[in-house]
């Protein structure tokens, strides 16, 4: 096999046994692409370890003296590769108010699009690869990347998490099946066969251990800021992802976001509910994590979540309350303002539950769910209850899942689902395409093991990596890369 095959990495480099192992056992062409920071560029620009046909370093595309942008020029872009660039903009996280350090001016963004363009569309016309393997798209410049790839016809080999914890899915996009051929190795009779089923593919667990071993060790915060201080940064001059960032701000607003984080989550405890009144029929509606592509990339029009509160409300049937709980992971992001959580609890037929409820028992005593893009979507359904998705997701198969277009229909649309209940032979056809295309792989232990081994439990992301230390580790783990390779190579030659 003689594949032409280009790799988008960011600072997640956990994944490097792959190209390994397909360059070596395979005899594939690799090419990569790696949005990664100053030090980590080092290790690629000296490493023998993996024979790359051809690397480029993303930032050393894009100037950050912002050339002026070429209007004509992105407007065909949008046309070509059918893309919404003044909404992807809007909600890119480095363009928005959640980036403290950095405000870009609109001709700032759109030169940084551009740049970014030209940059792939030269890459794509100089090796014409066959395929693209990536993660999941999370930023707006890797994302246009996958959007020009696919409207090119370069295959896309994009892997990610299924719904079912620890099986994941290669597909073109995050949101379809690529294999509609259904194995017919599940034929649950009712929900409780169903729900004993789940219970070993639950992803609470796997949340706990990202809460567990991520950025949780006081050790390692201590020997992040240590090693923080005392090298030097060159990012914030060659990286508009780092623009503004001078230690001095870093430290302060990482003084800040700390106190901020207890504050907030003193409040949370103290005003959260934590219990459910169960004598009250009401409608579900989780919040989901900020700065994520759940957001900002699968559902750019909802990214305000107290206004999709708000418009739900809006066509609350007589009767009804609205129960919401705030995401555990959110943890990870400091949690939302204190004013947010005031402004949700005084909203009229409002209750909010704190983070540590079990989503199960709002959804299992509620008549409705409505999600953005979340997972409770499906978990309503094993629970036999109905629920209104407001973006694509690929368990939108099973019928008692309906998508909302938009919100001026959505009063006969929570009225009809409220009459609708889930259908057990969907949701085995549903598991079996689960299961027909999807495999088993502990890629969470892979990247918290590269994250403790490099990255201080991922609380430092520019850090050397020597290219011994990295050799070690992909070599412990070359049976995980080899397993993971046959999966590519599965869809390669399909």
């Amino acid at each position: 096999m003689n594949s032409k095959i280009i790799f988008w990495m960011n600072d997640d480099l956990s994944g490097l046994g792959l190209p390994k192992v397909l360059n070596e056992k395979y005899n594939s062409d690799i090419y990569g692409i790696f949005d990664v920071t100053d030090k980590q560029k080092f290790f690629f620009q000296n490493q023998k370890i993996i024979n790359f046909s051809k690397i480029w370093f993303y930032h050393d595309h894009i100037s950050t003296t912002f050339p002026k942008a070429n209007r004509e020029y992105l407007k065909n872009v949008e046309e070509k590769y059918h893309l919404d660039l003044p909404l992807l903009i809007s909600v890119e996280r480095f363009f928005t108010k959640s980036n403290p350090f950095y405000h870009f001016s609109e001709e700032q963004k759109l030169s940084i699009v551009e740049q970014s363009c030209k940059f792939f569309e030269k890459t794509l016309d100089e090796i014409k690869p066959d395929f693209l393997i990536m993660g999941i798209t999370t930023l707006l410049h890797n994302h246009i990347f996958y959007k020009i790839c696919k409207t090119r016809g370069i295959r896309i080999l994009m892997i990610r998490p299924s719904f079912l914890a620890g099986k994941y899915i290669i597909s073109n996009s995050i949101d379809n099946f690529e294999n509609n051929i259904l194995e017919k190795k599940f034929n649950f009779h009712n929900n409780l066969e169903l729900r004993n089923y789940l219970k070993n593919y639950n992803s609470t667990e796997q949340a706990k251990f990202v809460r567990t071993n991520f950025q949780n060790s006081t050790i390692q915060y201590l020997k992040a800021i240590l090693k923080y201080i005392f090298s030097q940064n060159s990012n914030p001059k060659t990286h508009f992802t780092y623009l503004g960032r001078t230690k001095l701000r870093v430290i302060r607003k990482m003084i800040l976001y700390t106190l901020k984080t207890k504050i907030r989550k003193s409040f949370i405890d103290k005003n959260l509910l934590h219990e459910i009144e169960k004598n009250h029929p009401y409608i579900y509606f989780p919040l989901q994590i900020t700065e994520e592509r759940s957001l900002s990339l699968a559902a750019p029009t909802y990214t305000n979540q107290i206004e999709v509160i708000k418009n739900i409300l809006n066509h609350l049937p007589n009767g009804y309350k609205l129960y919401i709980k705030e995401h555990p992971m959110m943890s990870l992001r400091g949690w939302r303002s204190i004013n947010d959580y005031k402004e949700i609890i005084n909203l009229p037929n409002v209750k909010l539950f704190h983070p540590d409820l079990k989503s199960e028992l709002l959804i299992k005593n509620s008549s409705l769910v409505i999600t953005i893009s979340s997972t409770s979507g499906i978990e309503a359904a094993f629970l036999e209850k109905p629920s209104i998705i407001l973006s694509d997701v690929d368990y939108r198969l099973i019928s008692s899942v309906k998508k909302m277009d938009s919100f001026n229909n959505l009063s006969n649309l929570v009225n009809s689902s409220l009459n609708t209940k889930p259908n057990i032979d969907d949701i085995n056809n549903y598991l079996n395409l689960v299961e027909s295309n999807s495999f088993e792989l502990d890629l969470l232990k892979l990247s918290s093991e590269f994250d403790s081994k490099f990255h201080y439990t991922g609380l430092l992301a520019d850090v050397e990596i020597p290219v011994d230390k990295m050799d070690s580790y992909l070599n412990t783990n070359l049976d995980l890369f080899e397993n993971l390779a046959m999966q590519f190579i599965k869809k390669i030659t399909n």
